[in-house]
């Protein structure tokens, strides 16, 4: 008999896709998300403004984005420039449109 063990069990796929679910698991962070798709990049001095949440709050939704590698910062000081990661966003589409498929 085979024994199964989450790492048997569990796919890298499965991993990634509760992942980036998590990090959608706001509307603040799905927000942000469309933003940046829509224009590839975006200051963080324009997200405070744009968003009725107190910086450290959003700092914290910008750090659950950035943990799901979904986005990345660049430093331009005294701003950071926040982009979509295109790698892994790419991947994220791929993993959610296999599962609801």
């Amino acid at each position: 008999m085979i024994e199964l063990t989450q790492e048997t069990v569990i796919t890298e796929d499965q991993e990634k896709l509760a992942k980036y679910a998590k990090a959608l698991s706001h509307p603040v962070r799905v927000y942000i998300l469309e933003l940046l798709e829509s224009k590839k990049n975006v200051y963080s001095g324009d997200l405070a403004e744009e968003l009725p949440i107190a910086r450290s709050t959003l700092s914290q939704h910008i750090k659950e984005l950035k943990d799901a590698g979904l986005i990345w910062g660049n430093s331009e000081h005294p701003k950071i420039r926040y982009q979509l990661n295109p790698k892994n966003w790419d991947d994220a589409k791929r993993i959610f449109t296999r599962f609801f498929w």
